[in-house]
């Protein structure tokens, strides 16, 4: 099995990371990443196969529009063959315009599920227009299942004390993200969600990566304010 194969040859557990890279061989796409995504609290990206994926899933986390976002809040696949196509311009003015110029033409958003649980959103794009056949459709659904099966995993492993999946699945990064957006709720005098909203804000306005802006915050380099602009600072004690 390619996803088997693919942690086969890093030396590890089989993670989400395995299951993009064996979508990409497998499907008529350019790449694919996955997102954990969750109603009650901040997304995250886990994983991507390449640059241009990974600009995907922040564009679509900082600008909270795109099909990934519709995929997680409506639990369907969302298809977009060429995002050239006048409607889906107007749908996400700003993600469509964004993720051409970064060099997508066509971009799958499928929901992972099981029952009422829905961890995240598997996202696949091709740099030309492209249809997924009947076939590809269910392989890309089975992909997604699969990724779905591998992290739950991870998370019941992660909170039962056996943790083994590899570092870059869950990783720093949700780690830092969620601890910026701890420090702005006291900064801000705010709860996690509207904290998480202004640390995308301010990423999505300075035109840098969310990760980026988060290890600012937790290294003291950036301080938001209630009422002003987010000051750049020297390191705080």
């Amino acid at each position: 099995m390619l996803v088997a194969e693919q942690a086969a040859r890093r030396g590890a557990r089989v993670g989400v990371v395995d299951v993009c890279t064996a979508a990409v061989a497998e499907l008529p796409v350019s790449g694919a990443g996955l997102s954990a995504m969750s109603r009650a609290g901040p997304s995250h990206p886990l994983c991507s196969t390449d640059d241009i994926s990974e600009q995907l899933e922040e564009l679509q986390l900082t600008l909270s529009e795109g099909p990934c976002v519709d995929a997680f809040l409506h639990g369907s696949a969302v298809l977009t063959p060429d995002l050239l196509t006048r409607d889906l311009q107007d749908r996400w003015m700003v993600f469509a315009e964004a993720a051409l110029e970064a060099g997508a033409r066509a971009v799958f958003a499928l929901p992972l599920q099981m029952g009422a649980i829905s961890p995240g959103v598997l996202d696949l794009y091709a740099r030309v227009p492209v249809r997924l056949n009947a076939e590809g459709l269910a392989d890309a659904l089975a992909f997604a299942d699969l990724a779905t099966l591998v992290l739950l995993d991870a998370r019941i492993d992660e909170t039962g004390g056996s943790r083994s999946t590899p570092a870059e699945d869950l990783g720093a990064y949700r780690a830092e993200i969620d601890q910026a957006s701890g420090i702005l709720t006291v900064q801000l005098g705010v709860g996690i969600e509207e904290a998480f909203v202004r640390l995308r804000a301010h990423a999505f306005a300075q035109g840098r990566r969310l990760a980026d802006v988060a290890a600012d915050v937790v290294a003291r380099r950036l301080r938001f304010s209630p009422d002003t602009e987010p000051d750049q600072a020297g390191d705080e004690t």
